[in-house]
């Protein structure tokens, strides 16, 4: 269990994919350039088994944005999203609607 000061901590927004692309030498790994909202950031993400990088372009997706960045396979990864796993697949959290990107997510 984590308090909810803790937890009021993550800054949580949305963020619209506007490129993808394979890590190369990866078969898990794809890079993904966001919008959110006026700043762009890179996302490295362990979904290239699920997701095409074309199929995500313009997706909009929640984002960990405060996430302190770490490297993968020498990228800088800023931020991490949000995804569920059952049976081992993995789905992006999706909104019901177009919201900008930067919106937060409460």
């Amino acid at each position: 269990m984590i308090s909810f000061e803790d937890f009021k901590k993550l800054d949580l927004r949305v963020a619209k994919i506007v490129a993808a692309e394979r890590v190369e030498a990866t078969d898990k790994l794809l890079k993904l350039h966001l919008d959110i909202g006026g700043e762009e950031r890179q996302i490295i993400s362990g979904i290239a088994e699920e997701y095409s990088p074309e199929g995500l372009i313009g997706r909009e997706i929640v984002i960990i944005a405060n996430l302190e960045p770490r490297n993968f396979k020498g990228i800088e990864s800023q931020g991490m999203l949000l995804a569920a796993e059952s049976d081992g697949v993995i789905s992006l959290l999706k909104l019901d609607e177009e919201v900008p990107p930067g919106s937060p997510v409460h």
